[in-house]
């Protein structure tokens, strides 16, 4: 171990099997799917046999922007400290949040970087896109995928019957037409989010019982006849292969629904995790995980903090403490952790000041993340802020960095080159950017 350094409306968005068929050479692109019947989910040893290796990643979006005073870097006793005291933690020398006593018992195997900054401070728009991205501004028509497409990109197997990236949010937030979700941009609609809203599976993902297996198989051999003629003579049409992959793309998704099912789960286990929809989603995002798709992300909202802020994050954090420790040590009990990285991040953090409200507005310039598991050295807190909390005092850190660090620990060449339509070389992240070794196993 290792011491270092010193409210928006929601958007619905609800994907359904229609909604897959009518998409087809869009998102639907990216409806990978799950395996058939996927009984061995009853058998974690099993699972994890099967998946040993594969690296994974399991991002915590805290939507909004939650408060590092509240949480990984409080500052108490100051005028920016608020109302909530500091518990020991399990890395000596570091104190966090008292609202966070489950994870402050685990932290000796969590990276917590407290200086990361970023110049983003919005919801939605440009912004918010180029901190998801790494914090890169679009040059012309050239959009840079988001980190979730990236990591879905290079992750995924070829073959594979599991989506290759799933995201679960307890809310969207629109702004200015905007939502926080992930994007391809030019990688192509593979690698597209299945996104889920406000429930634990997209809808009419069951098969209908009034058609049996061999309905399907007829129904698929007379649809791969009639589209033989089309198909001919265009086997590099991209559109035409994307419809036809779609189709069963979305066969295979009505196979894996078990996969979103947690009611088989113990009873204990799902105590273990809390009765909150986003607990209830961290099971649905461990099963996923545990059947080998290479990106989840799990969006917590609405930290969005104007007004009340310590009642928020008094109702908040606590949810987020039981369910990250639950889902910590679930992985690692289950084997996966060693292969599946963790990690908590947002689009921004929240204002040292206390406004009129009680309340604390956006920023960026300087708070927490954090990153568990695979390729991460446990127990250590990288940077500091000053006193207050109103600047980073020692090493810095930005999303390019931080995200070159997340490629790192998955194996993953984080100045790998991809080539655009328009020919032009695009990095994973920018020239020269190198990782946060300090964090690194």
């Amino acid at each position: 171990m290792r011491f270092r350094g010193g409210v928006c409306s929601p958007l619905e968005h609800q994907l359904g099997r229609r909604v897959f068929l009518g998409s087809a050479a869009g998102a639907v692109g990216g409806v990978a799917a799950g395996v058939a019947g996927l009984d061995f989910l009853a058998s974690p040893a099993l699972s994890t046999e099967l998946h040993r290796g594969q690296k994974r990643v399991l991002m915590l979006f805290l939507s909004g922007g939650a408060s590092q005073f509240e949480t990984w870097d409080p500052k108490p006793g100051r005028p920016t400290g608020g109302p909530f005291q500091t518990i020991e933690t399990s890395i000596p020398g570091y104190r966090m949040c008292e609202l966070m006593p489950r994870m402050a018992t685990r932290m000796h195997k969590t990276a917590v970087i407290r200086s990361f900054t970023s110049p983003n401070a919005d919801h939605g728009g440009a912004r918010v896109d180029a901190i998801l991205s790494g914090d890169r501004q679009d040059v012309g028509p050239l959009r840079t995928p988001s980190i979730g497409c990236m990591l879905a990109r290079e992750l995924s197997r070829p073959g594979s019957k599991v989506p290759d990236h799933v995201g679960l949010y307890t809310t969207y937030v629109g702004f200015n037409n905007n939502v926080q979700v992930d994007f391809a941009a030019f990688l192509g609609a593979a690698h597209e989010p299945i996104n889920i809203l406000n429930k634990l599976a997209p809808d009419d993902l069951a098969p209908p019982t009034f058609l049996s297996d061999r309905d399907h198989r007829d129904r698929e051999t007379l649809r791969e006849s009639l589209a033989a003629g089309f198909y001919h003579g265009r086997g590099r049409d991209k559109t035409a292969a994307s419809h036809r992959t779609a189709y069963q793309r979305v066969r295979n998704l009505m196979d894996s629904h078990h996969l979103f099912d947690i009611s088989k789960e113990p009873s204990s286990l799902r105590e273990r995790y809390g009765n909150s929809l986003f607990a209830q989603q961290a099971i649905v995002a461990r099963r996923l995980i545990e059947a080998g798709v290479p990106f989840v992300r799990l969006n917590r909202g609405w930290w969005d903090s104007h007004g009340e802020n310590f009642e928020i994050h008094a109702s908040l954090v606590p949810d987020l403490d039981q369910v990250m420790s639950a889902l910590l040590e679930d992985l690692e009990q289950r084997g996966l952790l060693q292969d599946t990285l963790v990690v908590t991040f947002a689009e921004m953090g929240r204002t040292p000041t206390i406004n009129g409200m009680r309340g604390r507005d956006h920023w960026g310039k300087c708070w927490s993340v954090t990153l568990t598991g695979s390729g991460i050295r446990g127990g250590v807190v990288h940077g500091s802020t000053n006193v207050d909390g109103t600047d980073v005092a020692t090493d810095p850190v930005t999303a390019a960095q931080f995200f070159a660090t997340i490629f790192r620990a998955v194996g993953i060449d984080h100045q790998k080159e991809y080539i655009a339509p328009d020919g032009r070389p695009v990095l994973l992240t920018p020239y020269d950017t190198q990782p946060v070794a300090a964090v690194l196993a």
